[in-house]
């Protein structure tokens, strides 16, 4: 290709050539603060009409505390049937690890990674893996000040599990560093890291059974991927096989915002080897 995919006004004209859709939670239902109405209620329009919705998420925790988050936002259930997160396949790398000693690189909130498992942790020094679900402060730090950290885990040889392959997340009108930033940085350093999460395989497969069950056991049906990044819902949605809708809502809105025409060009999908079936400047019925 060598110009930018359609830019659509409405779903409902993609719509009707899909079944499934897989849709990215930060940056397209909401910007951690408010929910955006218009892609609320196109997926519940998009279920109404008989389709499936199963949100995709990189967040580092169960896809039941993401409903609960989801529930105080205000993105209310009908919008999707499930919820698949990275912090659901975290929790599965974990188990498979159950006799080793973990340590947690990340904020308190994300503990809830490790409940119910009883799983020992560690510190830098005794810990056989890192479980990294992020910064300890995101608001003031960044990846650089983790190098005298990461340095003690390159000497021990410690592999890293990244609960959240995103490297930044639009908070707001804030770009803030992920997990993936930290795990980028580690493999740069000679690291090894284990991603959970976009945009690798194991995520999409959870969702697509998690679909699956909500249609009845049903395991045809056309898929569309919703998403706000190249990195990772398009290049995580190229790789398992479908489409995808890429929407200018989240971190490649540019600097003066949502909506205001910039966004990814064909120059960034060129250089990515991917390009997404149709854009759209927000997810709008």
């Amino acid at each position: 290709m060598s110009s930018s995919p359609a830019l659509l006004d409405q779903f409902r004209t993609l719509a009707p050539n899909y079944d499934v859709v897989l849709c990215d939670v930060w940056g397209v239902v909401h910007n951690s603060y408010v929910p955006f109405a218009d892609a609320c209620e196109s997926l519940v329009r998009f279920r109404a009409g008989g389709g499936c919705v199963v949100l995709v998420t990189n967040a580092p925790r169960t896809g039941d505390i993401v409903a609960e988050q989801l529930d105080e936002l205000g993105v209310e259930r009908a919008a999707y049937d499930a919820i698949a997160t990275s912090g659901d396949v975290t929790r599965v790398l974990l188990l498979a690890r159950s006799r080793q000693t973990a340590f947690h690189l990340g904020p308190e909130r994300d503990l809830s990674l490790f409940r119910e498992l009883e799983l020992p942790l560690g510190t830098a020094d005794t810990a056989d893996y890192v479980v990294c679900s992020g910064l300890f402060d995101d608001t003031v730090e960044t990846p650089e000040d983790y190098r005298p950290l990461l340095g003690r885990f390159l000497s021990r040889s410690l592999p890293m599990i990244c609960a959240n392959p995103d490297l930044v997340v639009a908070r707001g009108t804030e770009i803030v560093y992920c997990a993936g930033s930290i795990a980028a940085f580690y493999e740069e350093l000679g690291g090894q890291v284990i991603y959970a999460g976009k945009p690798h395989r194991p995520i999409y497969e959870r969702a697509f059974a998690l679909a699956s069950n909500a249609r009845g056991g049903r395991t045809d049906g056309r898929i569309l991927a919703i998403g706000d990044s190249i990195r990772t819902d398009l290049a995580g949605a190229a790789a398992f096989g479908c489409d995808c809708l890429l929407v200018n809502t989240g971190i490649h809105a540019g600097p003066s915002g949502p909506g205001t025409g910039e966004g990814p060009t064909a120059a960034q999908f060129e250089k990515a080897g991917v390009w997404p079936r149709a854009m759209m400047q927000r997810l709008a019925w």
